[in-house]
């Protein structure tokens, strides 16, 4: 770390240093709060999610129990076929928004498959639209927390370290100019008493 000069120049530019710092605090908190707010507001929706998940399951293991005969296969009924992906940007973090979830059926004949299959097929559709939801509300939790980590570091460093530094460093030159000065005042009345004296 460079020295710290003791002079004016280097007090101006510590004194520019302070209000830039002091300008930029508080955008910074801002940001953070907003993004602390977005988080708050995105684990809701995400614990929703999960409370719809977990109904849907007990719905169907209530309603469904034949589901468990292996016998009638039941694989890939239903599939994911695209995504359909937005951005939103909350104070510049991109965030994933989910916009459309296009699922598939793979048909069946109802001659074949007993009766309860469209249910399932029903329910299976709910359980992958609500999954699509998840992650994306997972990622976009993510994005936020990660955001926010990195913005309160930040914050801490201009509010914990640099202003305060800065601060010091403030004083410590002010001190010692004004010594410097009083030194010179000392000086130059030391300096006209010795001339009085020699003139006498």
């Amino acid at each position: 770390m460079a020295k710290l000069s003791l002079n004016k120049a280097a007090l101006h530019k510590e004194s520019g240093k302070l209000k830039r710092y002091r300008q930029y605090l508080p955008s910074l908190e801002l940001k953070r709060q907003k993004l602390v707010a977005e988080r708050a507001k995105s684990w809701t929706q995400f614990e929703a999610t999960q409370q719809r998940i977990a109904a849907c399951q007990k719905r169907v293991a209530q309603s469904l129990p034949m589901m468990a005969n292996r016998d009638i296969d039941l694989s890939n009924l239903v599939a994911v076929k695209s995504l359909e992906l937005d951005n939103e940007n909350i104070v510049g973090i991109n965030l994933p928004v989910l916009k459309k979830v296009e699922l598939t059926c793979k048909p069946y004949s109802p001659y074949l498959k007993p009766h309860w299959v469209d249910a399932v097929v029903v329910q299976l559709r709910l359980m992958l639209e609500l999954q699509c939801q998840h992650r994306i509300q997972q990622k976009r939790l993510d994005l936020l927390s990660s955001a926010v980590k990195k913005v309160t570091q930040k914050v801490n460093l201009f509010d914990k370290v640099l202003i305060p530094k800065t601060e010091q460093n403030i004083r410590k030159i002010r001190i010692f100019l004004s010594d410097a000065e009083r030194a010179d005042v000392v000086r130059s009345k030391l300096t006209k008493q010795l001339r009085a004296a020699a003139g006498d």
